[in-house]
């Protein structure tokens, strides 16, 4: 899809750098950060490219600063979630980490984007830079998981980290088609289609990794509460 025309007119001498990230997200989402050019992310945030060398140095450093703004606040819950005391049942707490991820990504379709392409393209020479901001993440959705086996909410044989993985991976693919497959093929209200769509997929994942699948979920709170 080509990048949409911008207005003619003088190019801007001085950015926000968050005007730069947003464009250097958008052409990011639709080339890949390898086929992207920083002339591309000019165009897209009608400027100069000398004024993007002003702020950043390459297209890596616009990568990493796009993860930083947006992971840190997600790994700070998560961890968050992951030390809490108590006896709150572990079902409760999965889908706390949930409606976390969901918080931070559900209005973020270019960094969910980014970040699936760049992984699955492996990028050289961005998987630290992946691992530094997602890696804690997981641990800590694991760390929940291996405490639910722990406690025997979750059955033994529960492998943490791969079931951390169709965790993370089924938020983000009903973020992305739920919203348009659901409301086309079964009528359902598009308001209404991602919430319904997670409690459905948690409800069969629960059952999938709980101890005894005959008990019922205790009641969830609301996605967006």
């Amino acid at each position: 899809m080509p990048a949409p025309a911008r207005p003619r007119g003088p190019k801007p001498t001085r950015m926000d750098p968050d005007q730069i990230l947003d464009a250097a997200l958008a052409v990011f989402a639709r080339e890949g950060l390898h086929a992207a050019s920083l002339r591309a992310i000019a165009r897209q945030a009608g400027c100069d490219p000398a004024l993007i060398y002003y702020h950043f140095d390459s297209k890596e450093a616009m990568f990493a600063a796009l993860l930083a703004r947006r992971f840190p606040p997600i790994r700070q819950e998560l961890g968050r979630l992951a030390e809490e005391t108590g006896e709150r049942p572990t079902a409760l707490r999965l889908w706390e980490a949930i409606r976390i991820l969901h918080r931070h990504l559900k209005d973020d379709p270019g960094i969910r984007s980014l970040i699936r392409g760049e992984i699955v393209r492996g990028a050289e020479g961005l998987s630290d830079l992946i691992k530094e901001q997602i890696r804690p993440i997981a641990l800590s959705i694991r760390q929940l998981l291996a405490e639910g086996v722990a406690r025997g909410d979750l059955r033994a044989e529960v492998q943490p980290s791969l079931t951390t993985f169709f965790l993370v991976r089924m938020e983000l693919e009903i973020l992305d088609l739920v919203p348009t497959v659901l409301p086309r093929v079964l009528d359902l209200p598009p308001g209404d289609a991602v919430a319904n769509g997670l409690a459905t997929w948690f409800d069969l994942y629960w059952r999938g990794i709980a101890r005894d699948p005959s008990m019922p979920l205790p009641p969830l709170p609301r996605l967006d509460a």
